[in-house]
């Protein structure tokens, strides 16, 4: 649990729930990276419950929650390999059979590095040749994602806590 954001969390939510209005909520949102995704989890649910806050996954059907914690696994950029055709839209010379290749085939799985893979197939065909703008390139994808087309399970989680607020 690397990260300045990441231990500035628990004072944060602390400061939230002093004025935390009822039809409020907080996602949490984190890249697993290294960390075991059971710890992290435990380690992000313990923060909101020293906040005194409820979360998502504490609390009973007939309780509102505040807060729901999710983790990208393994980095945010493999969200982006779960819908590939979104790349495409957006990098048009990056091939289509790279979401079929056996090291591609499950966004969640790519190993060494989600960023680091993604960077290399860019530059690759073409683009990010002084290194990956991963600001420039969120925006570029997420104009063309389909959540509904993501093969990624920790999107279709993050995807399924979205509705969880809203509803």
């Amino acid at each position: 649990m690397q990260g300045c954001l990441l231990k500035q969390a628990p004072a944060r939510l602390k400061g939230y729930a002093s004025c935390l209005k009822d039809s409020w909520r907080i996602l949490v949102l984190v890249d697993r990276d290294d960390n075991n995704c059971v710890e992290l989890k435990a380690k992000l649910e313990e923060m909101a419950a020293k906040a005194g806050l409820l979360t998502k996954s504490a609390a009973s059907q007939e309780q509102h929650f505040q807060v729901i914690n999710r983790i990208a696994i393994e980095e945010l950029e493999a969200w982006f390999f779960g819908d590939w055709a979104s790349v495409q839209a957006a990098y048009p010379r990056v091939s289509a059979a790279i979401s079929k290749k056996a090291g591609f085939r499950d966004p969640d799985a790519i190993g060494g590095g989600t960023w680091e893979a993604l960077e290399r197939v860019l530059k690759r065909a073409g683009y990010f040749s002084g290194g990956l703008r991963k600001i420039e390139l969120a925006r570029s994808v997420a104009a063309h994602m389909q959540p509904n087309r993501n093969s990624s399970r920790s999107f279709q989680v993050f995807a399924s806590a979205i509705t969880a607020i809203l509803v």
